[in-house]
């Protein structure tokens, strides 16, 4: 997965503007207690950022 598909996704399941509280305010335990921007800066894979996006926040099989 590509960052500019991250966002694309993130956008689509949570609309621009609850997709960025999303990835920069909430914090993820399985992403070290980081943010998910947090832990892309931190080089953490972009597929696994968006998986623990998806556990968090309960998003469909379908949809990952």
């Amino acid at each position: 997965m590509r960052l500019q598909e991250f966002w694309s996704r993130l956008d689509e399941r949570f609309g621009s503007m609850r997709a960025q509280s999303v990835a920069r305010d909430h914090v993820f335990s399985v992403l070290g207690g980081r943010t998910a921007v947090e832990a892309l800066e931190a080089g953490l894979p972009v597929r696994r950022v968006w998986l623990a996006i998806c556990e968090e926040f309960d998003v469909p099989l379908k949809e990952r």
